[in-house]
């Protein structure tokens, strides 16, 4: 017997999502196949004029424990489970008076959707997992050489084409590919499952989030969309949203308008909106540099409530940084940094976009912008240029967001938590004789939230309320700080009395000179070094003003 020419006599029809079940199934029995069904789909069906049979018929059982209980039953299961061309198997269903079901039509309970509905329940979550139908999909597509199983509405053509085209029969290839479909859509349900409970085990809904990695870690992943290509036109790509989860890409970014969004935009969009995070922090206490400097409580927002503040980003790395009173005035400060850099990059606002903002910025090539709102005014001038970018971020998402970070290398991933952290405050001590001024700790504190999302080695200069300098990338410290000055002398920038961070230890004082060579006299950077003593007397020699963290803020 061949399954690939075996005709389709029974078919079992039990679906949540009843997209075009009716017209299918009608089909289905125009050709003489029995059809079996459940519920609410045997409603519909039975209300279109389709002949069904119930559940409750083939197992001679009814229905128990509020629709629990219905098909997990051997009258069901050894049908979808019978290798046809095995002689024990079939005698085993003739004294069992057993018939076979050939093919199986099911999509699951709205677990997801469920989820996603803020009126849910706890209990409206749990009995929204299906019990019965994933162990008929998994049974089906075990058994998928006489039993086709069919989870994707968009499949129904398909098979009444393969029926039209092979006397009844689904080809055996046909079969194993809606086998695979099983299979991944019973993993994504259980996937996002997994998470909701890993999020009621541990107290949010991260990948690991609980600071530990089990031996295996599940989740499930949704398409947001197809991209036009990945990092090159030759490599193709797609965004997905991590399913089940309140803080998916989708929940923190709408685009409000401008072309689609490629591979490396949607790179640049998350560095920009995390270094614009670093400026609204929710803390209100002042940093730990300035507690104790005379510094009253402050709202969220670095410097208070009526600073704002905007980042550019190209490449990923930070080409300007600016605050300020007003938006617009933030961002000429952060634009000044870097002018060449800043063509073609990504901006990201701590505030909305008004129409002042808008005129500053629309004269510069930007690839997106990123802000909480536009006003009416702005968002008409900014939608002048079609293919510009208009985001929203939802910043309160996207700090929920930050918990599990993931990375593909070759044959496997890399899972780690988010960098979160900034601050270690028990470890944090000036190193030096002579302590940061007031405004130097200002421009510390600036130049350190900075260089976190700069790519190593990272050497950032800096002002109280603006980066002046970035030297990113680079495999040598020393190579980090000379590129930075360079680039400030060439933008007629003045490092003099500038505070510089560094995102690991300085290894040798050669790096630290470089800075000061250029005009820093103030520095942060982790310590660790097992020449600490040999920079910190390079810094008493020239007077400067160090900080260690203890905390490193590598970005590879």
């Amino acid at each position: 017997m061949n399954p690939s020419s075996y005709p389709i006599k029974r078919a079992l029809i039990s679906v949540s999502d009843k997209t075009g079940i009716v017209e299918f199934a009608q089909a289905l029995a125009a050709r003489g196949i029995t059809i079996i069904s459940t519920g609410g789909t045997a409603t519909a069906l039975k209300n279109a004029g389709v002949p069904v049979q119930s559940v409750s018929d083939i197992t001679g059982f009814p229905e128990i424990m509020d629709g629990r209980v219905k098909t997990l039953h051997p009258n069901i299961h050894a049908g979808l489970l019978a290798v046809l061309d095995n002689a024990d198997h079939q005698k085993q269903l003739d004294e069992h008076t057993i018939q076979s079901i050939d093919l199986v039509v099911i999509n699951l309970y709205p677990f997801e959707q469920t989820l996603a509905n803020t009126a849910s329940s706890h209990e409206d979550i749990v009995e929204n997992i299906d019990i019965g139908g994933p162990a008929m999909v998994r049974a089906s597509a075990k058994n998928y050489r006489w039993t086709a199983i069919v989870t994707n509405t968009t499949r129904y053509g398909d098979i009444l084409a393969a029926l039209e085209a092979n006397n009844g029969a689904v080809p055996e290839e046909l079969r194993l590919q809606l086998a695979c479909e099983a299979y991944e859509h019973t993993a994504y349900y259980d996937g996002v499952i997994a998470r909701y409970f890993k999020s009621l085990v541990i107290g949010h809904s991260s990948l690991g989030g609980d600071g530990e990695f089990k031996e295996n870690e599940t989740f499930a992943l949704r398409k947001e969309q197809a991209l036009r290509y990945g990092e090159n036109p030759h490599q193709s790509a797609a965004l997905y949203n991590i399913a089940g989860s309140k803080t998916s890409y989708g929940a923190i970014y709408k685009q409000l308008h401008g072309k689609e969004l490629s591979y490396n935009n949607i790179l640049d969009i998350d560095g920009a909106s995390r270094l614009a995070l670093e400026f609204l922090e929710p803390s209100l206490e002042p940093s730990p540099l300035r507690r104790g400097q005379g510094e009253g409580k402050q709202s969220e927002g670095l410097q208070g409530e009526q600073q704002k503040t905007a980042v550019i980003i190209k490449h990923t790395n930070p080409c300007g940084v600016g605050s300020a009173p007003t938006l617009a005035e933030a961002y000429n400060i952060a634009y000044s940094c870097d002018t060449t850099s800043a063509f073609g990059g990504i901006i990201a606002f701590t505030a909305a976009i008004d129409l002042a903002t808008a005129q500053a910025v629309d004269d510069l090539f930007t690839e997106v912008l990123i802000a909480p709102d536009y006003t009416s005014e702005a968002l008409a001038l900014l939608q002048k240029k079609k293919n510009r970018r208009l985001m929203t971020i939802n910043f309160q998402a996207l700090r929920a967001a930050l918990q599990t970070e993931v990375k593909a290398v070759a044959g496997g991933l890399l899972l780690q938590s988010a960098d979160t952290l900034l601050w270690n405050e028990t470890a944090m001590k000036v190193v030096t004789k002579r302590q940061p001024t007031s405004e130097e700790r200002k421009a510390l504190e600036y130049a350190w939230r900075i260089a976190k999302h700069v790519k190593s080695n990272a050497i950032v200069y800096a002002a109280a309320n603006r980066a002046l300098a970035v030297g990113a990338g680079q495999m040598s410290r020393v190579d980090s700080a000379a590129i930075a000055a360079r680039k400030a002398e060439k933008a007629g920038i003045n490092l003099k009395g500038s505070a510089v961070a560094s995102d690991a230890f300085f290894p040798f004082a050669d790096g630290l000179l470089e800075a000061v060579e250029a005009g820093a006299t103030a520095v942060i950077q982790p310590g660790g070094s097992v020449r600490d003593e040999e920079v910190i007397a390079a810094a008493d020699e020239r007077g400067i003003a160090m900080i260690f963290t203890g905390v490193r803020h590598f970005k590879h």
